[in-house]
C-alpha cells in the first residue's frame, strides 16, 4: 500500500504528483496491467524464436538505412511511422 502524508504547506497539486510520482515508482501500475490479461507462458524455443526474428529484423533495417533505401526516423515522436503514399494529380 503506497501511502503519503501531506507535509506543511504543501498544495494539494505537489502532493497528488508526489502520489503518482511513488505509484510510477513501486511498479503497482506495471503489475495491474500486466495482470489484466491471462498471458501463456511461452516455452523457451518460441522466446528465443521471438528473438531471433525480431533481431533479423533489425539488422535488416540498420542494413537498409545505412543503404540509405530506408527513412531515419525519430523514435520518440508519436504518429504514423510510414511515410504517406505520394498523391497522383489528377488529369480530369
Amino acid at each position: 500500500m503506497i501511502e503519503v502524508k501531506k507535509r506543511e504547506n504543501e498544495s494539494s497539486e505537489s502532493l497528488v504528483r508526489r502520489f503518482t510520482k511513488r505509484v510510477q515508482q513501486s511498479g503497482v501500475l506495471i503489475r495491474a496491467k500486466k495482470r489484466r490479461f491471462y498471458e501463456n507462458p511461452k516455452n523457451k524455443r518460441a522466446v528465443r524464436e521471438d528473438a531471433l526474428r525480431r533481431q533479423a529484423i533489425r539488422e535488416q533495417r540498420e542494413l537498409l538505412r545505412r543503404q540509405g533505401k530506408l527513412e531515419e526516423y525519430d523514435l520518440k515522436k508519436r504518429g504514423p511511422r510510414r511515410k504517406p503514399l505520394p498523391r497522383i494529380p489528377s488529369t480530369l
